[in-house]
């Protein structure tokens, strides 16, 4: 190897070890693995309070909330599939599965408050009716549905900020990279650039 390239591969070396010493503020880094099943285990709770209110839903809605809720389960379903995927391997957080995974929890939040909000107006219905019993159950229904609804939100909240994390972390790393490439570039531009 010409010494002039070994010259220029120790500079690329310093450079990024310089980069990387420097007493900036704390840049983020990703999201490890006890992190990632922290909020796997968040996520699994929420999920085990949710199927049974799926459930409770179904009775409580008949007719009216049948194709709701064949459609929250397959949210459930799918956070259930993360879960496993990142019990499995937790870096698998850090990619496209990490935001499909924030996606799914949220829609289940906002699915938790559409069912609190349908079996509130059912609940005046069924009093109009008379049917005091139906109305109880209703009201109970959608209190857990509020319940389940902010589980979730803060559970997706706390996956949207360790996501938000990683994206940080891999622009940080691009931008290194470039810089270190760049500073290389512009080292090897010079050596090759003949003396006059």
């Amino acid at each position: 190897m010409p010494s002039f390239l070994r010259y220029i591969l120790v500079f690329c070396v310093v450079a990024s070890w310089c980069a990387g010493s420097r007493g900036q503020r704390a840049e983020p880094s990703f999201p490890n693995d006890d992190e990632i099943k922290l909020v796997v285990t968040q996520a699994e709770r929420a999920v085990q309070q949710y199927k049974p209110m799926l459930d409770t839903e179904a009775k409580v809605l008949d007719e009216k909330g049948k194709d709701v809720v064949a459609k929250d389960r397959q949210v459930v379903l799918a956070i259930e599939t993360g879960n496993k995927a990142f019990n499995h391997n937790p870096q698998a957080f850090n990619g496209p599965l990490g935001f499909a995974y924030f996606e799914w929890l949220d829609d289940a939040s906002r699915n938790a408050v559409l069912c609190a909000a349908n079996a509130s107006l059912e609940v005046s219905a069924s009093i109009r009716a008379g049917e005091k019993d139906k109305a109880e159950l209703e009201m109970q229904l959608s209190q857990n549905c509020m319940d389940v609804s902010t589980l979730l939100y803060t559970v997706s909240k706390n996956v949207g900020a360790l996501y938000a994390r990683y994206t940080e972390s891999e622009e940080n790393l691009a931008n290194k990279g470039f810089r270190v490439a760049t500073e290389c570039a512009e080292a090897l531009k010079k050596k090759a650039t003949p003396k006059q």
